[in-house]
């Protein structure tokens, strides 16, 4: 439906409306916001249809721009020419993440494996720096407990806890955070504090393989995967359980447990 009709539609509508003594102001102003809504609706719908028919005629028109840039990915690769062959995987990465083309997922992990190889290791902190995150040796640690059980109220979607471990000075945290968009980000607020079971907050002290805010780390592709590590002082040894929270945010992770 054109604009110009709906506008006719809601002019015809208004003066269509009843007109005596009890259609009085207030009657008259919900009528014409009831018309208005169904008119912007109608507009709304209209574009959005709009977008998708400019969407899928784009999507036929780069296709091959798409097939291209994966045979020459593939052909790079063949030939063990890893940067060349980045580049074209993530020509097509920037096509699939438009049209949907093929499975993001397989895109991904492709990019992902061929980043150290394409020289691209110091790109910054990203995927490329999982590995550092995980400590060669946690015997300084009073204990440690790999994927501990426990409740995130809010639901913080893509974001877990993959490992705890307390010392006599610090409490570290180890997290992954999977990308759902390209250029996701994410940051850590200085606020973020843990609560243990026997009461008191303990703020944040530092991070690894993430920014504070405002700064943003960026995670290139989707389903990509970020580890960090979070570092807050100790936890009193007869701590069990602890809560890890970001205020205003959906970071509530409650009663992890630590032993």
């Amino acid at each position: 439906m054109k604009k110009r009709n709906v506008l006719v539609l809601v002019m015809g509508l208004v003066i269509a409306m009843p007109a005596n003594a009890q259609w009085d102001r207030w009657h008259t102003s919900t009528a014409i916001s009831g018309v208005l809504g169904v008119a912007s609706k109608a507009i709304e719908s209209a574009e959005r249809k709009k977008e998708m028919e400019i969407l899928a005629r784009q999507k036929v028109e780069f296709e091959q721009s798409f097939q291209d840039a994966m045979t020459e990915a593939k052909d790079f690769e063949a030939k063990e020419n890893w940067e060349e062959a980045l580049e074209k995987y993530e020509e097509a990465a920037k096509l699939n993440c438009k049209y949907g083309y093929t499975d993001q997922h397989i895109l991904s992990r492709k990019i992902s494996s061929l980043y150290v190889k394409g020289g691209r290791e110091d790109d910054g902190p990203s995927i490329l720096h999982n590995a550092e995150v995980t400590l060669a040796d946690y015997s300084g640690y009073r204990y440690m407990r790999e994927n501990p059980v426990y409740v995130n109220k809010k639901g913080a979607k893509g974001t877990k806890i993959l490992r705890v471990a307390c010392s006599a000075s610090e409490t570290r945290i180890e997290m992954e955070c999977e990308a759902g968009i390209a250029n996701d980000g994410i940051y850590i607020k200085g606020s973020t504090y843990i609560k243990g079971n026997k009461g008191g907050k303990l703020n944040l002290v530092g991070v690894q393989n993430v920014t504070m805010a405002p700064a943003r780390t960026n995670i290139p592709w989707p389903y990509q995967k970020l580890r960090f590590a979070l570092i807050f002082p100790a936890l009193p040894d007869e701590a069990k359980e602890f809560d890890l929270i970001e205020p205003s945010s959906t970071w509530q992770f409650k009663d992890i447990k630590c032993k």
